[in-house]
């Protein structure tokens, strides 16, 4: 009985999680989307200061490792092509998988290591000093001045850095296919696009608005309920990342299976 109560804790601590998350998603939400003609304006010198960070920044070592990602995927595709004679089918297989899943996916991991941790080290810094203290005595929410450009950073840049990351990824199955399965690189680009349907990219970027959001939240909660002394901003920050990372597959998984389902009818 007693395994039992502690799965029963686990759970109903799990599902508190996810709750407390939705809320401050929705309440971000609010502040983005309605709050403006409320006469709660946006800052936007801080979402595009937000998004450069995010974004901009993040574009170096996004498209060298989603180069790479590419060229592996092209690799081990021709690996087993070969056997059948079907070289040919390289380019379709690197861009189904770039666009459907590993280019969304990666960027996700790629911007929560550099994000996601950074979002929950600045509030919970700011928690820590209570600055946060601070906006709410001036009568500043802090959800509307830290989280709300955060937020829309976030899902404006991951779609964008999405489809970046989908053309390196295409781009790395390129060499390959230039250099070993006798294509031209027109004719390669040509195959990708071609085998490509509208459902595979909107799927990509409509998870990676999702992921955009999950590790927004995550980050912004985990900052919110750091506790006092400076070794509790790294311990945040670290449960930012493991969460985030956990929460963006359990939203993949959920979304692949959607997607699967209904494209199925």
């Amino acid at each position: 009985m007693e395994q039992v109560a502690e799965l029963g804790e686990s759970v109903t601590s799990g599902l508190a999680y996810i709750g407390s998350l939705a809320s401050l998603a929705s309440r971000a939400a609010y502040f983005a989307f309605i709050g403006p003609f409320r006469g709660k304006p946006l800052r936007l010198g801080r979402i595009v200061a937000q998004a450069m960070e995010v974004g901009v920044r993040a574009l170096p070592i996004l498209s060298l490792i989603t180069f790479f990602i590419g060229l592996i995927l092209a690799l081990q595709s021709a690996y087993e092509l070969r056997k059948f004679g079907a070289l040919n089918y390289v380019a379709n297989a690197v861009a189904a998988s770039m666009t459907r899943e590993l280019g969304p996916l990666i960027t996700a991991i790629l911007v929560i290591g550099r994000s996601g941790s950074a979002f929950a080290a600045e509030i919970g810094t700011m928690k820590v000093t209570e600055e946060i203290d601070a906006l709410e005595t001036m009568a500043i929410s802090p959800i509307q001045f830290l989280v709300t450009p955060k937020f829309l950073a976030m899902i404006i840049m991951l779609p964008c850095l999405t489809i970046w990351a989908n053309s390196m990824g295409i781009f790395g199955g390129a060499v390959f296919g230039v250099a070993q399965a006798d294509f031209t690189f027109g004719r390669y680009i040509r195959a990708s696009i071609e085998s490509l349907y509208i459902r595979d990219i909107a799927t990509g970027l409509i998870k990676s608005v999702m992921f955009g959001v999950t590790m927004t939240a995550v980050g912004c909660y985990e900052g919110l309920s750091t506790g006092a002394g400076a070794e509790q901003v790294g311990r945040s920050a670290t449960k930012a990342v493991v969460m985030s990372i956990f929460l963006v597959i359990a939203v993949d998984l959920v979304f692949t299976a959607l997607f699967f389902f209904l494209g199925g009818r």
